[in-house]
């Protein structure tokens, strides 16, 4: 399978998210173990965990833009998604500014966003594919 420029630039984007999340994830365990409340390093893992979630889905994302562009926003919101729901967790981890906590339910949203663009995706046809 040929990838357009637009699958390699968002897959790597995702990927690279992917990788973070990895990284982020060995960081929590080891080296905020002992820095951090429990609370927040909590905040953390799930930092982590959803950032990997929603990596894999806008790598899937990316594949299925073969079939239909439409998937192409999946991606794009499974990212804005990353930045504003994990990055909105790190900095709260990490700075203790909890006000920060009001962003994260809008990365939320974006995430359940991108998961309803992949639903319409494949439940509306799709002319380019042969049956």
């Amino acid at each position: 399978m040929q990838l357009s420029s637009v699958q390699q630039r968002w897959g790597a984007i995702a990927a690279f998210q992917a990788l973070v999340s990895v990284a982020a994830g060995a960081f929590g365990a080891h080296g905020l173990k002992q820095v951090v409340a429990e609370q927040s390093l909590a905040w953390w893992h799930t930092a982590s965990q959803y950032m990997m979630y929603h990596s894999l889905g806008g790598i899937l994302a990316v594949v299925l833009i073969t079939v239909s562009a439409r998937f192409l926003w999946s991606v794009k919101l499974f990212t804005l998604g990353n930045l504003l729901f994990s990055g909105s967790l790190f900095v709260m981890t990490l700075t203790d500014i909890s006000v920060l906590g009001a962003i994260t339910p809008v990365g939320g949203v974006l995430y359940l966003s991108g998961w309803l663009v992949l639903l319409i995706g494949f439940l509306k046809p799709h002319k380019n594919v042969v049956n």
